[in-house]
């Protein structure tokens, strides 16, 4: 079997070029704070549980789940629409999730940011099958697109307009997690 090339050898994605800081770290974790306030307030005392939605939304979701003085659980589904392009598919293939305690618990559903809403969407039906006592939406971002939708976001971060975002977790074809802070993502 072959190894990997090593990222230092891999040719440059037609060189993406990314913006000064469009959220800084320092906002962001004022935002978490505040979001997980909020939480508290309204889930004090409940059967509490976060769904993440893989990949991008672990690094918020990991900090959400920190501030939060409620004890919640942490699951995660994988969702993907995207896959490796700056724009949506159109078709969400939902992975993982199988063991999940779902009935009779109240769920929050963590996602990075609220593009389209399609990925939001499957992830709730599939979620109201199985019964919970509530379902609600957090998002760190949210587009206007999304805005415009029928969706239970009950706690949002930041909205944003229709720009390509990267860092905090969220990525361009596995690139950029890492950032700290947000940013727009250009091409040449």
């Amino acid at each position: 079997m072959m190894a990997a090339m090593p990222a230092h050898l891999r040719p440059p994605l037609s060189r993406p070029l990314i913006s000064r800081p469009l959220i800084s770290e320092r906002r962001i974790r004022a935002r978490v704070a505040a979001l997980a306030r909020a939480i508290d307030a309204d889930y004090r005392g409940e059967n509490l549980g976060l769904v993440a939605v893989l990949k991008s939304a672990a690094v918020f979701a990991a900090d959400l789940l920190r501030r939060l003085e409620t004890p919640a659980t942490l699951d995660f589904l994988a969702a993907s629409s995207y896959r490796g392009a700056a724009t949506s598919s159109g078709a969400v293939t939902l992975g993982g999730g199988d063991a999940l305690a779902v009935a009779g618990r109240h769920l929050i559903v963590v996602e990075d940011i609220l593009d389209t809403g399609l990925t939001a969407c499957a992830v709730l039906d599939r979620l109201r099958r199985e019964a919970p006592a509530s379902l609600a939406l957090c998002a760190l971002l949210r587009k206007p697109a999304a805005a415009a939708l029928d969706l239970p976001v009950a706690y949002v971060g930041f909205d944003i307009a229709d720009d390509f975002v990267v860092g905090y977790g969220m990525d361009y074809a596995e690139r950029y997690r890492n950032l700290r802070a947000i940013h727009r993502l250009a091409r040449r």
